[in-house]
């Protein structure tokens, strides 16, 4: 099944998204920047993408994620963990950085700030229950299954 995500332009000199290879799940997403920008240790940017997408599904969205090697190497991550792009979103798509660091960084025009993945989305119809079945784990939360 082929598939088409329209992309504008909403800026000159936008960058389209790539895949880095065949197998990549996600498509880079570039700073379109005039002028390189300082994310200092603990602040939260913004960058502009200058591009615009329309999904072709109502039951689809496109999920920005942060990319490997900013996040590992230089602490730089997405400052909503995960963005979300809905489906009937028309506007810019924008990715929000923060330094979790102990070091300034500088983005530079048209880096790969960002990885978009286009996925599909469950929509359930909503049932409001007096009680909820019951499981091994019930109510157990964070680290309630133990460490491995």
């Amino acid at each position: 099944m082929k598939s088409v995500l329209k992309i504008m332009k909403v800026k000159d000199n936008a960058k389209l998204p790539t895949r880095a290879t065949e197998g990549s799940a996600g498509m880079d997403l570039y700073a379109c920047i005039n002028e390189p920008v300082t994310i200092k240790h603990g602040e939260l940017k913004i960058i502009p993408t200058g591009i615009a997408i329309a999904l072709e599904d109502k039951n689809s969205a496109a999920f920005l994620y942060a990319r490997s090697g900013l996040g590992v190497k230089h602490g730089i991550c997405l400052s909503n963990g995960v963005g979300v792009i809905d489906s009937d979103y028309r506007g810019e798509i924008c990715v929000g950085l923060c330094n979790v660091s102990k070091k300034d960084y500088i983005i530079e025009p048209f880096e790969r700030v960002a990885q978009m993945v286009i996925a599909p989305v469950f929509i359930p119809e909503l049932e409001l229950c007096e009680t909820l079945d019951e499981t091994q784990r019930g109510i157990g939360g964070f680290g309630s299954t133990g460490k491995v």
